[in-house]
């Protein structure tokens, strides 16, 4: 079911008013509003009942002897893997949804592509001139030729020959497109040589490069004897545009493998000054450069890079992770021990047994993110339009908990033409408060507006991710501050079999976010064998604490 509203202005008035929805703003006990949510499919289907004979009664009752084995199983199995892998956020959670709930629509098979069979070893001119005859329908043989041999990685000595069979038909010359090419190869290879003749090549005839040969030349020449030309390219690069990640990460790498650190942190401030966010492997080099390092400042630095992750939410990966333990254990005279964990329910570290940060927002927080979600959202005109589920099952759960509820709907389900059954809308309306919008308002920016002004306490259900509101605001720590509010208010309906009883996923009570005490680290960090979307959190934390 969609919920939608006009007139949001007089919104707060007409919350206030007892009268108009039978609530009152001083209640102390929890409020939900739910809104386009968790409908049942097929309801006939869902909710119709069928006398059994005795046989099949008994033979149901061993089918369902058989579940609870298998349910038991599952659950102490589950208990094992992570305390956390059931709530809304967690890591792998759409993935497993998007498997229980497979598209009907067959899938869209990718086109098929003539296969041909390339040279494994150099050809000579005469051979090249054959095989350009057997494909002569290809417009340019030359340059279609060279792109399959990249599709393929093929070796460096036969992409040569084709340099050479094109140079000796055009006077020594080969084009640039085929040079750019042929680099690429020489620099998955890593044919340091051929890297450096095709830079003095191209140094010598073009005075300017696009960024593709920049950043091929760069990456190309950061192992090598001549890595500081890698450093003047992209002075060149940056005086057309701005370098993108990998372009400063294959710099700082360079750096670091040839021990010149300074220049390392300098370009790291360097790209920070562009916000632009570093790779993570960018990152883990610096924690892998200090291994075994006794270097306050350099610790400084890298306790900085922690909090970075922390400010912006970002998360290493697995081998990232081991690097930060790794570096931590080595500091001379600092016994560091670090341990791989879970956090449970209650937020409690099983490592180290402290406590981590609340879900919850300070009061001061939860201001500023009302002021904010006011300003760019509602006034800033954000609005998008869902789909539309039934709840009656839902509220009639939620009232029998005593908590007070509030249904955001359209007038059209009033209508003797709606879908919506009369009985079942009169149910509803004895169990919840109702406000009926106009059937052409937008709904999401009211649901946050209804939240948020009803208090910190206030809870909604809904489907909806909200990374199209999150996406509206306007830094980085606000967006922080909203997915934290969304993670401890917003709930999710556990899906049932019809007649079972309604069960909620539970809400964090603590924040999936990189945290210190000075004496211990929580970092939560990604599982390589867990496919996490954007809108996820890890369920792996690395546990640090220092001896005492």
């Amino acid at each position: 079911m969609t919920f939608y509203f006009t007139g949001i202005r007089s919104f707060p008035k007409l919350w206030k008013s007892n009268s108009y929805f039978g609530l009152s703003s001083s209640h102390s006990y929890l409020s939900l509003f739910l809104k386009d949510c968790y409908g049942i499919r097929n309801q006939e289907k869902c909710f119709s009942v069928k006398t059994m004979s005795a046989q099949n009664t008994k033979a149901m009752n061993l089918l369902i002897a058989k579940a609870r084995c298998v349910r038991k199983l599952d659950e102490s199995s589950n208990k094992q893997v992570s305390a956390d892998s059931s709530h809304m956020f967690a890591a792998g959670a759409a993935k497993k949804r998007s498997q229980m709930n497979p598209s009907s629509k067959d899938p869209v098979l990718p086109p098929v592509e003539n296969i041909i069979q390339l040279p494994t070893k150099p050809l000579n001119s005469e051979e090249w001139d054959k095989l350009k005859e057997e494909f002569k329908e290809k417009a340019n043989f030359e340059n279609w030729i060279i792109l399959q041999m990249v599709k393929c990685h093929s070796s460096v000595d036969v992409a040569k020959s084709v340099l050479a069979w094109v140079a000796a038909k055009n006077s020594g010359i080969v084009g640039y497109d085929l040079l750019v090419k042929y680099l690429y190869l020489c620099v998955f290879h890593k044919q340091t040589s051929e890297i450096i003749d095709v830079y003095e090549i191209m140094k010598a005839r073009y005075k300017r490069l696009e960024s593709g040969a920049y950043t091929l030349l760069m990456r190309g020449l950061i192992y090598t004897d001549r890595w500081r030309e890698a450093l003047l390219l992209l002075e060149d690069l940056k005086k057309v545009m701005i370098p993108s990640k990998k372009n400063y990460d294959d710099c700082i790498q360079g750096a670091l493998f040839h021990q010149d650190v300074n220049v390392a942190w300098n370009l790291y401030q360097e790209l920070l000054s562009h916000d632009i966010v570093p790779m993570l492997e960018t990152l883990k080099a610096f924690f892998d450069f200090g291994k075994d390092m006794k270097d306050d400042q350099y610790s400084n630095k890298l306790h900085n890079i922690l909090l970075y992750l922390r400010n912006n939410q970002l998360y290493p990966g697995e081998s990232f992770a081991h690097s930060i333990k790794t570096w931590f254990e080595s500091i001379p005279g600092e016994q560091w021990k670090g341990q791989f964990t879970t956090i449970q329910q209650s937020g409690q570290c099983l490592g180290c047994g402290k406590t981590v940060e609340s879900i919850h927002l300070s009061s001061e927080e939860y201001e500023f993110l009302k002021a904010k979600i006011m300003r760019d959202v509602i006034d800033g005109g954000d609005q998008y339009k869902k789909t539309t589920p039934q709840l009656l099952n839902v509220v009639s759960h939620l009232a029998k908990q005593n908590l007070q509820v509030l249904v955001l709907g359209r007038k059209h389900m009033l209508t003797q033409n709606s879908r919506w059954r009369r009985v079942e809308m009169e149910k509803m309306q004895k169990q919840a408060s109702f406000f009926f919008a106009d059937n052409i308002s937008e709904d999401d920016p009211f649901l946050l507006y209804a939240t948020l002004h009803s208090g910190n306490h206030c809870k909604f259900i809904t489907k909806d991710l909200m990374r199209d509101h999150k996406a509206c605001l306007p830094d980085a720590k606000t967006q922080r501050l909203f997915f934290k509010w969304q993670q401890g208010h917003q709930l999710a309906i556990v899906s049932k079999h019809p007649g079972a009883k309604i069960t909620f996923q539970h809400i964090l009570s603590y924040d999936t976010v990189v945290q210190t005490t000075g004496d211990s680290w929580h970092i939560p960090y990604d599982d390589d064998l867990v496919e996490r979307y954007s809108y996820e959190v890890p369920t792996k934390w690395l546990c640090l604490h220092r001896k005492t």
